[in-house]
């Protein structure tokens, strides 16, 4: 996918983010531009201020980060998305 602008329903899709600080801050204003309703941040991908902006009043109804998960860096999508998808009740 060349950008989230091409994503078919935005509305109703969930992103992971893989990228470093500087671009997520990035991806993350365009999510919230396009209505994506969930990110999954995923370790390394952050500091204070990219999650200031994530976590900001009315930003996103999701967002997964930190500390957590099964690996020694914060949750991953990979090592802990099934678990999570279980305990959310959506699998």
């Amino acid at each position: 996918m060349p950008s989230l602008s091409a994503l078919p329903n935005p509305k109703e899709t969930s992103v992971s983010i893989i990228t470093p600080p500087v671009v997520t801050r990035g991806v993350l204003e365009e999510a919230k531009k396009l209505g994506i309703p969930a990110v999954w941040m995923q370790p390394g991908t952050f500091d204070d201020s990219v999650l200031q902006l994530a976590l900001a009043e009315g930003a996103f109804q999701s967002v997964v980060y930190g500390d957590g998960g099964r690996g020694s860096e914060g949750w991953c999508v990979l090592v802990d998305g099934e678990k999570a998808m279980k305990d959310a009740g959506k699998l």
